[in-house]
């Protein structure tokens, strides 16, 4: 992907898309950690209600995803959109892809009337949080986790 490259076409995952998202999830993790992802995993994630993944292409070549699932909300009685992953191959990132992917969400969130669109961010990824401001997301609560081990 170039530099002046504009074509940035944004399409739902299908399962002919599995190995394209396990890497693009492989090379995110890798970062920092490994991630445990197989083209198996993604198949099911694809094929579960509620889960859905976009894919950015340009010229013909994946370069880019947002995962994201959609669930009942009782406080807004209405649906909820969490976005999970935005991930970006090395040599596109900062050219537009995420703008184009998250532009592509908040179309299908408006057009479905969900109530919101939320997403966690790693406290010190200052790059990542300015991307979200810029795009209209806001610091509205804290996020609290706990991770158990999954059993091998």
């Amino acid at each position: 992907m170039g530099p002046d490259d504009t074509s940035i076409v944004v399409r739902d995952a299908t399962g002919g898309d599995t190995h394209s998202i396990t890497r693009l999830i492989t090379e995110l993790a890798a970062s920092s950690e490994t991630s445990p992802v197989t083209d198996t995993y993604v198949e099911g994630y694809l094929a579960s209600p509620g889960n859905r993944v976009l894919l950015a292409e340009s010229l013909g070549e994946v370069v880019g995803l947002l995962s994201y699932s959609v669930r009942h909300g009782l406080y807004h009685a209405g649906d909820s959109c969490l976005i999970e992953e935005v991930v970006m191959r090395e040599d596109a990132r900062r050219r537009g892809v995420g703008s184009a992917l998250l532009r592509e969400l908040f179309s299908r969130v408006e057009a479905a009337g969900w109530a919101e669109v939320s997403v966690t961010v790693m406290p010190d990824n200052a790059g990542a949080i300015r991307f979200y401001r810029r795009h209209g997301l806001t610091d509205e609560a804290v996020f609290l986790e706990k991770h158990f081990v999954k059993p091998e």
